[in-house]
C-alpha cells in the first residue's frame, strides 16, 4: 500500500485485443494476461454476446434445489474433457482448492478411513490464499504470517528442472523426485488424504516447469497407496501447457481436477472441483451429515457460465490448440537469438515462457515492472524470473514489441 505513494495506480478505460488503454490513451501490452485469465484477448465479441443473451433470460439462481441450462451444459461438456463426471462450482481458484480438500477428507470419512486428515503438496507449491489452500502452498511471502491459523501439511521435493543436477535430465530428475514421494507415502499413507500438485509448472513458485513423467509416476504412488491425485490446473488450464489440460501430456487422470481463471475467458469469476463417479457415490446417502455441506452463493452462476460455455466454443471454432503451435514457434524462434543476454534456464511449455535474469540488483522486480509500463508493456516479475503469458490472439508484431521491450529492460535492469 505504502509503495503506491510513489508507483501510482494505472487506472484503466478500455481494452481490445492484447491491449489495455488508460484514461489519457496510453496503451499496454498485457503480456500476463491480466494475471492469466484472459485467453482470447480483451473486449472479444463471441464471449460478449454470449453474457449479453444470457443476461436478456436468466442473470442468477441459486443452485440448491434448482439448475439451469448454462450450468447442465458446462458441466456435460467439462465432464467430456477431463473424463470426470461431477462438478462443483465456485467463484475463484482458491475456492476450488478448498473444495478439493474438503472433499477428498470427507471422502475417506465416508468410506472408513477416519484417520486420512492430512495432505502434501510440493516444494514452492502455490494453491491459494483462503485458510485450506494456503495451508497446501509452500511460498513464503504468502503463507508464514498466517502458519499459526493453518493446518501443518508436507511437501515433497520438488521436480522443477532447474533443481536437477548438473549431469541429470529433467526426467531423470523428475522420477527422482517422485521415488522420494513413494518412500514418504509407504509408511504414511494411512494418515494422508490427498496429495496436490500444479501440472507441469509451478506458476507462483518461479514458473518452475518439469516433466510429465513426474505426473505419470506420482498417479501410480498414490493409487499404489490409497492416495487422492488433486491436479490444481487452475492456471494451467485451457490450453497454457499446449494441450487442453496439462494432465493429458501425462496421459493420466487425476481424483480432482481444480479449474478456474481462463474458463471464462477474463470475463467473469467462475471456478469449478470436477471428480469421479467413485467419489460421487461416497456422498450418495440419506443421511445429511454424509452430504457434502458447502455452498456459495453465486455457485454457477448463469451468465459466468455463459461465458465459460462461449470461451470453450472459440477453442473448436478457433482451432486455438493448433494455431497456438504457430505462435509458440515463432516466439522460440526469436527467443533463440537470446544466447549473449544475462539469463539463464530459458524455458518454455506451451503458451507459457520464462528464464531466470542473473543480477544482483534487490529491486530488480519492482524496476523491471515500473521500466516495462513506461514503454507500454504488461509484465510482472517473479522474483528474477521474467515470465510471458501473453492471450492466445497476440499476432507477430506485438510478439516483436513484447520481445524486443523485454530484451533492452533486461539488459537495463540486469
Amino acid at each position: 500500500m505504502k509503495a503506491h505513494e510513489h508507483l501510482p495506480l494505472l487506472p484503466i478505460a478500455r481494452a481490445k485485443g492484447v491491449w489495455l488503454e488508460d484514461f489519457d490513451g496510453r496503451k499496454y501490452l498485457d503480456g500476463v494476461s491480466s494475471w492469466w485469465v484472459n485467453l482470447f484477448g480483451h473486449n472479444e465479441p463471441r464471449i460478449k454476446a454470449a453474457i449479453s443473451r444470457q443476461l436478456d433470460q436468466l442473470e442468477h439462481v441459486m443452485l440448491a434445489g434448482f439448475t439451469h441450462e448454462p450450468v447442465v451444459q458446462l458441466s456435460e461438456k467439462l465432464g467430456r474433457l477431463t473424463g470426470l463426471g461431477h462438478c462443483f462450482y465456485a467463484s475463484d481458484g482458491a475456492s476450488a482448492t478448498e473444495i478439493a480438500l474438503k472433499m477428498s477428507f470427507h471422502y475417506w470419512r465416508n468410506s472408513g478411513f477416519p484417520n486420512k486428515t492430512k495432505f502434501l503438496s510440493l516444494q514452492n507449491s502455490y494453491h491459494g490464499e483462503t485458510i485450506g489452500a494456503l495451508a497446501v502452498t509452500d511460498v513464503a511471502i504468502f503463507k508464514d504470517t498466517y502458519a499459526p491459523l493453518l493446518q501443518q501439511s508436507m511437501q515433497m521435493p520438488s521436480p522443477d528442472a532447474r533443481l536437477a543436477d548438473a549431469d541429470e535430465t529433467a526426467e531423470a530428475y523428475a522420477v527422482r523426485c517422485a521415488e522420494f514421494v513413494e518412500k514418504y507415502l509407504s509408511h504414511h499413507h494411512a494418515e494422508i488424504a490427498a496429495f496436490i500438485v500444479e501440472p507441469l509448472i509451478q506458476c507462483a513458485g518461479g514458473m518452475g516447469m518439469y516433466s510429465p513423467v513426474y505426473l505419470k509416476r506420482v498417479r501410480e504412488i498414490c493409487s499404489k497407496y490409497q492416495v487422492h491425485l488433486i491436479a490444481d490446473e487452475i492456471a494451467v488450464g485451457f490450453g497454457r501447457t499446449g494441450s487442453m489440460f496439462a494432465c493429458e501430456q501425462a496421459e493420466i487422470k487425476p481424483d480432482f481436477i481444480c479449474l478456474s481463471k481462463g474458463i471464462t475467458g477474463g470475463y467473469l469469476p467462475l471456478s469449478v472441483t470436477l471428480t469421479t463417479d467413485e467419489i460421487y457415490q461416497a456422498f450418495y446417502d440419506d443421511s445429511v451429515a454424509r452430504g457434502f455441506l458447502h455452498s456459495h452463493s453465486y455457485t454457477g452462476n448463469a451468465l459466468a457460465c455463459s461465458a465459460a460455455l462461449a470461451t470453450l466454443e472459440i477453442f473448436e471454432q478457433d482451432q486455438v490448440l493448433m494455431k497456438n503451435q504457430k505462435t509458440q514457434a515463432y516466439i522460440n524462434a526469436q527467443l533463440a537469438t537470446w544466447g549473449d543476454m544475462p539469463i539463464k534456464h530459458l524455458r518454455h511449455q506451451g503458451m507459457i515462457w520464462a528464464f531466470d535474469v542473473i543480477t544482483s540488483s534487490s529491486k530488480f522486480q519492482q524496476d523491471f515492472y515500473q521500466q516495462a509500463v513506461s514503454q507500454g508493456l504488461l509484465l510482472r516479475p517473479i522474483g528474477n524470473t521474467v515470465y510471458f503469458m501473453p492471450p492466445y490472439v497476440i499476432n507477430e508484431s506485438e510478439i516483436d514489441f513484447m520481445l524486443s521491450t523485454t530484451k533492452s529492460l533486461v539488459l537495463a535492469c540486469a
